[in-house]
């Protein structure tokens, strides 16, 4: 796969997914509790698919609802999925029990959001970076654990004579290269970073994008990237996937989608993104789309309109 200019990942496109996700939904309510009414139906992600590949930063993106994080969680069975597959390294993560899921999360991570709420205010970040060590069971000497920090922390552009400090004695960007450090810290293989900038800063922004690029580059990580940016997923991403009311109605790579958007959703999204042309700007006409009207029929499939660049019937 050709990828954009600007990003950095080496996906192998010729091997097998290095996450594979079928069908995958969570529904909430529909059922009678105790002397209540059943409540209404949720179809929070409602039949996902998506192939991430080794090296790939696949972006995830659509309007706040729709289901975006959820998708997220599931992936990471930080949730539990009401129905689908997760195929991670040619296991199916659905079918673990929670001592066989254990070892798994060592080499799938998280970023959260809010990088302060992330951490635990009343531990020391050394102590926080260094806990998943401890939980499991790894570097039991502390000058080892104490050791690794250190790196960890210089890995991320962090001084490891900060690690005595708390929380709240940092700006957001470094919080939120402490909760990297710690995502990074039992050597993981794939990170889903659910929308990791959105908190931060404009110019703070573009520092934690760019060290998520060094960092894959060095490390040969895979990214579940979440946001609500199209720039930054234009920039950062090879592949990306617009969701929509727990759908996936139009998904490829980067250059097709953003040069050629095929779903209206799609193009109403792009069309609403600032040109830094004041001449261009004004004349840009926004195309408008009620997600009201979307109501694809149950058995909607996604259909191959170019090279890998589907866009759901």
């Amino acid at each position: 796969m050709t990828a954009p200019s600007a990003a950095t990942g080496t996906p192998d496109r010729g091997a097998q997914p290095l996450l594979a996700v079928r069908d995958l939904a969570k529904h909430y309510g529909g059922e009678a509790r105790f002397l209540r009414a059943p409540q209404a139906l949720v179809r929070a992600v409602d039949g996902v698919d998506l192939d991430i590949y080794p090296g790939e930063t696949l972006g995830l993106v659509g309007e706040s609802g729709s289901g975006k994080s959820t998708v997220g969680r599931l992936v990471l069975r930080l949730e539990a999925a009401t129905r689908g597959q997760v195929v991670f390294e040619g296991r199916n993560l659905s079918a673990l029990t929670r001592s066989e899921l254990r070892p798994v999360r060592q080499r799938m991570q998280i970023v959260f959001q809010d990088p302060y709420s992330a951490l635990n205010p009343r531990m020391r970040v050394g102590d926080f970076v260094a806990e998943p060590f401890i939980v499991h069971g790894l570097l039991p000497r502390a000058d080892e654990r104490q050791s690794r920090v250190e790196k960890l922390f210089q890995q991320v552009g962090l001084d490891p004579a900060s690690m005595r400090r708390f929380p709240h004695e940092f700006s957001g960007g470094q919080r939120q290269r402490i909760n990297i450090a710690r995502a990074l810290a039992l050597q993981p293989r794939f990170i889903v970073a659910d929308e990791p900038i959105t908190a931060l800063d404009v110019s703070i922004q573009a520092q934690i994008v760019n060290l998520l690029q060094d960092l894959q580059e060095q490390l040969g990580l895979t990214y579940l990237f979440i946001a609500h940016d199209l720039s930054m997923v234009r920039y950062l991403c090879q592949h990306v996937a617009v969701m929509l009311r727990g759908r996936i109605v139009e998904t490829g790579p980067a250059e097709s989608v953003f040069g050629a958007p095929r779903h209206p959703y799609t193009q109403a999204l792009l069309s609403a993104l600032p040109i830094p042309d004041p001449v261009r700007e004004r004349l840009r006409q926004r195309i408008v789309f009620d997600p009201r009207d979307f109501q694809p029929a149950p058995d909607a499939a996604l259909r191959e309109v170019a090279p890998r660049h589907f866009v759901l019937d």
